[in-house]
């Protein structure tokens, strides 16, 4: 093998093993907002159901967040670009198939269902917060689910393709040693 082809894999490896990271995060996020925070927040008044997904949907939008949310989608991407030759592709292709279709679940529907929710105002104000949350809370839930399933299905593609990815370039000093004393 050449320093160049032992490289390659090397570095391909490193940004698979980056997006599978990423998209665990991302799905962990879309799976205890599914198991947790909104089954917790259902048994809120509507007020505070209003006020704390204000406040969720405020907080999030940070740095740490977007460095998950979009690196996944982003890492994916590279991962599928760098492996269009290889015999994972298709696990690493649908991975990014699938977050994509996450992402956009995010982006045309629970982004704007957060900017209306946000637009109804002060919880204290909002004369009808029954019919604000009622304009919200189902929706939000049901797409959360869908963005949940696809990024844990993503991430169990990327789990696969690290796998087999590590089959396809086995370890130069696993390898050089299979033949040594030492390994038996």
């Amino acid at each position: 093998m050449t320093e160049n082809s032992t490289v390659r894999p090397s570095a391909a490896a490193g940004v698979l093993g980056a997006a599978t990271v990423a998209m665990g995060l991302i799905a962990g996020v879309f799976y205890i907002f599914a198991c947790d925070v909104m089954p917790s927040l259902a048994r809120s008044d509507d007020r505070v159901f209003i006020e704390v997904m204000g406040n969720v949907n405020d907080v999030i939008q940070n740095p740490v967040f977007f460095l998950s949310f979009l690196g996944a989608l982003v890492l994916t991407a590279v991962s599928a670009w760098q492996s269009r030759r290889s015999p994972h592709r298709r696990w690493v292709w649908a991975a990014l198939a699938a977050y994509v279709l996450a992402f956009l679940v995010t982006m045309v529907v629970n982004v704007p269902l957060n900017d209306r929710l946000a637009d109804a105002g002060d919880p204290a104000r909002i004369a009808d917060p029954a019919a604000v949350r009622e304009r919200f809370e189902d929706t939000w839930v049901a797409w959360n689910v869908v963005r949940a399933l696809l990024s844990t299905a993503a991430l169990a593609c990327l789990a696969r393709a690290l796998f087999l990815h590590r089959g396809a370039y086995p370890s130069a000093y696993l390898a050089s040693a299979a033949g040594s004393r030492a390994s038996r």
